[in-house]
């Protein structure tokens, strides 16, 4: 081991940055984390706690229409990864440790993401039944409809 104080304190720095790095690519290959940059579906059933809402998926009218990034990330380029790298990184925590609700439950800023997406692919709906209500408060897609996209 070297004398000098600093090329040590390097050496284990540098030790520590290649272990973090190493478990780091190791989790990302086996977690499939590269699927998830993806708009394909069938990576959000990579856990096996998604499984049931990708089946509910798959035999729901939104199977034609919309993939899981339609309704549960923002349109624009930024806001999509962001809010992926942001779920991706609460679910890994979650799913490592094994500390979630089960059923899983969106959260309150997804469920935002959520329903400004209802809102946007069926604006000319949304328009005529809040015109119907006065155009007060915003009524919530997911009131009325908290099975369609999921089936369950």
């Amino acid at each position: 081991m070297p004398k000098d104080p600093l090329l040590k304190a390097g050496i284990v720095l540098g030790c520590l940055a290649g272990l973090a790095a190493g478990v780091g690519l190791f989790t990302f290959v086996y977690a499939r984390g590269a699927s998830y940059m993806t708009n394909d579906p069938a990576a959000c059933a990579n856990c096996h706690i998604m499984r049931n809402h990708f089946d509910a998926w798959a035999k729901s009218s939104h199977h034609q229409v919309a993939v899981c990034n339609d309704c549960h990330t923002p349109e624009a380029f930024i806001g999509k990864y962001y809010t992926k790298g942001l779920n991706g990184y609460h679910h890994s925590v979650a799913f490592t440790t094994g500390i979630f609700h089960e059923p899983i439950q969106i959260t309150q800023r997804n469920t935002r993401i959520a329903e400004a997406n209802c809102r946007r692919c069926h604006q000319d709906v949304v328009d005529q039944i809040e015109g119907m209500h006065g155009g007060h408060d915003a009524l919530s897609c997911i009131r009325c409809h908290d099975s369609v996209g999921h089936l369950e």
